[in-house]
């Protein structure tokens, strides 16, 4: 196929486009910087550009797209254009060049309104309870997308959830750089039962996502490990695996979710240069219980996990002892 991978450039829309260029799939890239992909056609710009999204678009068999704006803080109107605009945007411009399938890469966050996930399968997006600016617009953004589906048109959401491995910059190495400054504790002892998903289980499941879509299009599905763990028990193997102690000091989540409203008050005023260290969402995620059926996603997507946790670890150690 002919496929278009936007976002590219961040580690997971880099992992998709090379496990499809691996296969002998033509892939043209979208994203702000270079892909730095051999054998992939670059498209430089934004999402939300009309003719850069037009160029991309030209002659797709398919598109994947996983660009957005992800983070903690901001205001509501940058992850507007991004999330929302730029999927409304690269959804139209698809369709009208003729492309038969449309996997949009959402994220959990859409269904989550606070409250303990404990075994449910992939629930509907909700943009007005969803939390933070981020999963509320994801959540808009992915209605739109599944909005889109038709006949000569599969469109399907995949939701991998908390997506880790070696060379992330946007956990991994946050989580590392922040407990070996003692600058990151357990909310609750660390207690909350979560899923997360390895690197490599996230691209299987994405592009079997793309090769199923028209079987299993309208629909989203969550991906994990399926090895809900504590977060205290993931938080400690990422820091034994970067080579520094574990979180040693705890913190209420009520505490943590008061301080992180506290702090998005102060980001708005004066961001600083990295994420915030707290934010009620954060706080939530890291005291509040989120596990999956998967059911659902093995069946539509005849997609397994093939890479376990432990086995995860120990390739992130690997990656640490090497760099």
């Amino acid at each position: 196929m002919k496929v278009l991978v936007t976002g590219a450039s961040g580690m997971l829309g880099r992992e998709v486009a090379v496990a499809l260029l691996a296969r002998g799939d033509e892939v043209t890239t979208l994203q702000r910087r270079p892909s730095a992909l051999a054998g992939a056609r670059d498209v430089r710009g934004a999402v939300d550009d009309p003719g850069v999204v037009a160029e991309a678009t030209r002659g797709q068999d398919a598109v994947v797209h996983l660009a957005a704006k992800v983070s903690f803080a901001g205001a509501l109107a940058e992850f507007e254009r991004t999330n929302v605009d730029g999927t409304r945007l690269l959804v139209d411009a698809a369709r009208e060049a003729g492309a038969r399938r449309f996997v949009f890469v959402s994220s959990p966050s859409v269904a989550h309104t606070g409250t303990s996930i404990v075994g449910e399968a992939a629930g509907v997006a909700q943009p007005a309870r969803a939390r933070g600016n981020y999963a509320r617009t994801k959540a808009a953004a992915e209605l739109l997308a599944l909005g889109a589906d038709a006949l000569g048109f599969a469109v399907l959401a995949v939701r991998p959830h908390i997506v880790w491995g070696p060379g992330d910059t946007q956990l991994v190495q946050r989580v590392v750089e922040r407990s070996a400054a003692g600058r990151l504790p357990n909310l609750d002892a660390g207690a909350a039962l979560i899923d997360t998903t390895y690197i490599d289980n996230a691209v299987s499941a994405i592009v079997a996502g793309l090769d199923r879509a028209e079987q299993a299009h309208g629909e989203a599905f969550v991906v994990t490990n399926g090895e809900p763990r504590p977060v205290a028990e993931l938080l400690a193997a990422m820091c034994h695996a970067g080579g520094v102690p574990a979180p040693r000091w705890a913190v209420p989540g009520a505490v943590a979710r008061a301080a992180g409203a506290v702090v998005e008050k102060v980001w708005a005023v004066r961001p600083g240069r990295d994420e915030p260290p707290m934010t009620r969402f954060l706080a939530e995620q890291l005291s509040t219980a989120h596990w999956f059926d998967l059911r659902r996603t093995r069946e539509a997507l005849g997609w397994e996990p093939t890479v376990s946790l432990d086995e995860g670890f120990t390739r992130l150690a690997d990656y640490y002892r090497n760099h």
